[in-house]
């Protein structure tokens, strides 16, 4: 009995470590772009309201500065999350390559990608509000649950994609699932610490 086609974006949800190995033999595409820069434009747009950012900038500001730069970082760090996570694999007797790693960082965001449209529709309901980190106290009580619903949803979405990724890890790595873990926590951490260095390098250069 032959496996039925497979459908990326669809078995990815449930059967991560079949759509991995089918694409492990195909060099990265326009659809890992496409996925790199949505889950980019998330994470602006989730950084958005972690700055409360709706108090001095309007909605249309704050989607244009997403979509513009949100998108090209997310493109931008995934290339560098896969050299980092391709480098540390080495260390534990990994083999996959690059554009492996790379698939695995684009499709297993698709929940994340699908928590964007709840940004948008959320946005567009709502307003300046959808980016304040505590809503204001004279908001409308519906409109506060509707901000507590859609951003629980999006964290509940962010866990999803992070389970997707060890998953994914495990697979094209040959790894055990507890040590693609580790891998995927040490990975973040020493991405994180070489996005603070940059951070302060190019403060550093800014004129006073």
């Amino acid at each position: 009995m032959t496996n039925p086609p497979l459908r990326p974006f669809h078995d990815v949800w449930l059967k991560p470590r079949r759509v991995f190995r089918e694409l492990s033999s195909t060099p990265i595409g326009g659809f890992d772009y496409l996925l790199a820069a949505a889950q980019g434009t998330v994470n602006w747009l989730a950084l958005a309201r972690g700055e409360s950012l709706g108090k001095s900038n309007s909605v249309l500001q704050i989607m244009g500065t997403a979509l513009a730069l949100g998108s090209v970082a997310g493109v931008l760090s995934f290339f560098l999350m896969a050299e980092v996570y391709r480098r540390l694999a080495r260390s534990i007797g990994g083999e996959a390559s690059r554009a492996q790693i790379f698939h695995v960082l684009a499709y297993s965001g698709i929940p994340m990608v699908v928590s964007l449209g709840l940004w948008l529709l959320t946005a567009s309901l709502v307003g300046e509000p959808a980016f304040l980190e505590t809503p204001s106290p004279d908001l409308d009580r519906f409109v506060v649950l509707l901000l507590d619903v859609q951003f629980a949803t999006h964290v509940g979405l962010v866990l999803w994609s992070a389970l997707l990724q060890i998953m994914g890890l495990s697979e094209i790595e040959r790894i055990s699932v507890p040590r693609a873990f580790g891998l995927c926590l040490v990975g973040q951490l020493v991405v994180a610490f070489l996005a603070v260095v940059l951070a302060l390098l190019v403060d550093g250069v800014q004129p006073p």
